[in-house]
């Protein structure tokens, strides 16, 4: 396997891995829609590939936390891997490397929301830890953040604002 950047041969490939994954198409347009949008960061959409066949993907775009000024970090969103390949390391090797090239990029902070059991793993604590919120409601270990850079986030309090590519109305 391999984790390499995306290119535009692989759209049709990673559509359908966030089709099967989530067993539904609203993942597979979001990575569409930011795709197109001034929050895409060249170099943050990633692929696994094995036998020439992409079974795995991860985007790192641009989001805001909004407190006392307006603050840049990263949102990972989404990620996925073929079910059939699932469990088997593919997701923790794409995370891995994603957060290699976000320091590379000089990016210190990525905010996530997904499972604190899972994350954790990967140095993601609970967002309030830095008072930060999320814009809608979900479990307070679920929304989490990562520095990248020590102190990253002191002083950063805020709620995260999402780009509209993220729709619908509740962002």
């Amino acid at each position: 396997m391999v984790i390499r950047e995306e290119r535009k041969d692989d759209f049709e490939g990673i559509f359908q891995v966030h089709k099967e994954a989530f067993k539904q198409v609203d993942e597979s347009k979001l990575v569409e829609r930011l795709r197109n949008s001034k929050n895409f960061v060249s170099g943050l959409s990633l692929v696994a590939e094995k036998d020439g066949r992409v079974i795995g993907h991860i985007l790192f775009s641009k989001i805001k936390i909004i407190g006392d000024k307006e603050y840049e970090s990263l949102a990972l969103a989404p990620m996925a891997v073929l079910p059939k390949f699932q469990k088997q390391g593919i997701g923790g090797s794409l995370i891995g490397e994603g957060l290699k090239r976000v320091r590379e990029l000089g990016f210190d902070s990525v905010i996530v929301v997904g499972y604190n059991e899972y994350y954790t793993r990967f140095g993601f604590e609970k967002a309030s830890k830095w008072d930060i919120k999320c814009p809608f409601d979900v479990p307070d270990d679920a929304f989490m953040a990562i520095e990248l850079k020590v102190g990253a986030l002191a002083d950063k309090s805020g709620v995260v604002e999402y780009p509209r590519e993220f729709g619908p109305e509740e962002f």
